[in-house]
């Protein structure tokens, strides 16, 4: 009997385990897979107190793995990059709680293509939601520059105008100020001023 009560509660032990643990990311997909790079993203199962998530990145045929780890957040997705073109890899992706790690999603495969391939698969007329954001994003940088440069000139010009009419105004007081001082100096005998000897 004692046997049997203590097999009830390894049973209720591990099935509490079970219940309490985290279950595995679901709808783990590859997306944006580029040359050098791509995103994965995921799905995980409502009510579960997730803090974080865990992604293992590996080469297909090579042992090493990229562990990324991230915490205090409710993202549902990673990029990936710093991959090799035309290379297999396989990605794992785990939830994190306060409590520990769940499983591992099932692996995903996926190929990065060579990066001719991925700029000959976009036609020439085609432009992305991303080029458009940055085409906005430098019309307004360039908007900007060009209205501080046309406000700085302006400020020139005003400044240079004030000063030329200040210039302008003092000028004929100049001429009668240097005609006034010249013929105070100047002598019948010596225009240009000075006393000249007489003779004797």
């Amino acid at each position: 009997m004692e046997g049997f009560f203590l097999l009830l509660l390894g049973c209720l032990g591990v099935s509490r385990v079970t219940a309490d643990g985290l279950s595995a990311p679901v709808n783990v997909t590859i997306r944006e897979v580029k040359g050098n790079s791509a995103v994965v993203s995921w799905d995980i199962i409502d009510g579960e107190p997730v803090i974080g998530f865990a992604i293992t990145q590996q080469k297909k045929d090579v042992h090493m793995l990229r562990f990324i780890q991230e915490v205090n957040t409710t993202t549902r997705s990673c990029a990936l990059w710093d991959l090799e073109e035309e290379t297999d890899y396989i990605v794992h992706v785990q939830s994190i709680s306060l409590t520990g790690a769940s499983p591992l999603s099932e692996p995903l495969r996926f190929r990065t293509p060579k990066e001719a391939e991925t700029q000959a698969s976009k036609s020439k007329d085609e432009v992305t939601m991303e080029e458009v954001g940055q085409s906005n994003q430098l019309r307004a940088g360039e908007l900007i520059i060009i209205v501080v440069v046309l406000i700085m000139w302006a400020g020139v010009i005003a400044l240079f105008c004030r000063q030329y009419d200040i210039i302008k105004d003092n000028e004929p007081n100049n001429n009668k100020d240097k005609a006034k001082n010249s013929s105070e100096c100047s002598t019948p005998e010596h225009p240009t001023g000075g006393l000249l000897r007489s003779k004797v």
